[in-house]
């Protein structure tokens, strides 16, 4: 594997600088946000200029309290920075109503976290037909869960269906709205490595075959190897950034 690596602490990535409107998903400058005030206040984050790009597979590494989280909420629309700039296709989201926020993330974003967050009394089908009938162009709950190689557990509760199954099947609930941005905080974080490898090569599908910008934090630097582009933060900071010239599959990474 060979890298492209790019310093981030003085300048975006040059390689960006004639990324097309068609192609920025997001556009970040100077996104600061901070919690509390006076001596007690934390710097979340503290100035991060990225643009992400549409199709793009990014991990996000960093020890705990660096700002990958933080960041993530930023661009889900869960949480509203302090300072700076951070847009959205044409929606700039530092200033957008709370209608504006629930449509973008209703119909835009979709989430997988380190928990699945099932509801145990819906199938696994049931689970995903949740957001289909609130989403406006969605796929049918069967093909969602077919793109995770779970075609044969349609009709499994939760209680039935393994970690792995189930993280799965939370995948399949984001993608069901085909969402144009695909957010995971440590999506394996609970998983075994076999279980987790079966993971991530449905994250990796989904965004091969979607064209999904997702965004995946670990603090697995193994994983790195899978991904279009590597940030590492430190500090409410990106401290660098690389390119990677190709993708590894995530049952060649040496875990």
């Amino acid at each position: 594997m060979t890298h492209d690596t790019v310093a981030a602490d003085t300048a975006p990535d040059p390689a960006h600088a004639l990324i097309t409107p068609a192609e920025r998903i997001f556009h970040v400058r100077g996104l600061s946000k901070t919690y509390g005030e006076g001596s007690t206040a934390v710097h979340a984050l503290a100035g991060v200029d990225l643009d992400l790009c549409a199709g793009e597979l990014i991990v996000l590494l960093g020890p705990s309290g660096s700002g990958k989280t933080t960041l993530l909420n930023q661009l889900g629309g869960l949480d509203i920075p302090t300072s700076g700039q951070l847009t959205y296709r044409n929606l700039d989201l530092t200033c957008a109503n709370e209608d504006e926020l629930t449509q973008y993330r209703r119909n835009s974003v979709g989430f997988i976290f380190q928990f699945y967050n099932l509801i145990p009394s819906l199938t696994a089908r049931e689970n995903v037909a949740l957001i289909t009938e609130i989403a406006p162009h969605p796929m049918p709950p069967e093909e969602a869960l077919g793109m995770v190689n779970l075609g044969a557990r349609l009709d499994h509760f939760p209680a039935q269906l393994s970690g792995g199954e189930q993280q799965r099947v939370a995948i399949a609930r984001a993608i069901a709205k085909r969402p144009e941005v695909l957010l995971c905080d440590e999506p394996t974080g609970a998983l075994d490595v076999r279980t987790g490898i079966v993971v991530l090569e449905a994250i990796e599908r989904v965004n091969r075959e979607l064209g999904t910008l997702t965004i995946v934090i670990t603090h697995n630097a193994v994983m790195a190897d899978m991904a279009d582009r590597v940030i590492h933060f430190s500090d409410g900071r990106v401290h660098h950034q690389r390119r990677n010239t190709r993708r590894a599959a995530p049952d060649t990474l040496n875990w």
